[in-house]
């Protein structure tokens, strides 16, 4: 890859400081892969800058690399997409161990998302099992035990505690689980 050249000594300076973040960042990447991503980052830094007036250069670089964002942070999902790739690839256990690692925050905001996702679609049906099915469906307790949701076949002794209140109990838990996955999803894009 070819660095872009600089009129000002501290445009260039900036610019090559991003570009040493940016290659610490993909160093995991195969040599191919590495110059692909920095050839993607020095277009979108040579587009930027060129169309802008060169009586600022600086300016205009700091713009564009404040819209980038950090390297660390801006890189971090690219590295870990392409690091999936190659652990498809070529099925090597050391790539597909730090393919894992490198997306180990993602799965699990995924998977606390589908958890979330399937508790919003169970409330509603369970408030609606329970207009149809009042007597099977609820928050059952007995001395030894404690059920919750639509039991078709209770225990001994047990009893249903919440009544009628179980219909806005599910409303409010399912407000709560809609509000965290928007939480989550703000938080997974953000990063």
């Amino acid at each position: 890859m070819k660095p872009l050249a600089f009129t000002n000594q501290a445009a260039q300076q900036l610019y090559n400081q991003y570009i040493d973040r940016c290659r610490k960042v993909v160093r995991l990447l195969p040599r191919a892969e590495q110059t692909e991503c920095l050839m993607e980052v020095n277009s979108y830094i040579f587009e930027y800058v060129s169309s802008r007036s060169q009586a600022d250069e600086s300016a205009s670089l700091v713009a564009i690399l404040d819209r980038l964002g950090p390297p660390e942070v801006t890189l971090k999902e690219v590295v870990a997409a392409k690091k999936v790739d190659q652990a498809v690839r070529t099925f090597n256990p050391k790539h597909v161990a730090l393919a894992l690692l490198l997306n180990f925050r993602n799965g699990i905001a995924y998977v606390i998302l589908a958890v979330l996702s399937l508790f919003l679609l169970c409330f509603p049906a369970l408030i609606v099992l329970k207009l149809i099915y009042p007597a099977d469906t609820g928050y059952f307790r007995s001395e030894h035990r404690n059920d919750f949701g639509f039991i078709g076949i209770r225990g001994a002794g047990q009893t249903e505690v919440l009544g009628w209140w179980f219909i806005p109990l599910m409303l409010v838990l399912g407000a709560l689980c809609y509000g965290l996955i928007v939480l989550l999803l703000r938080l997974v894009r953000r990063k």
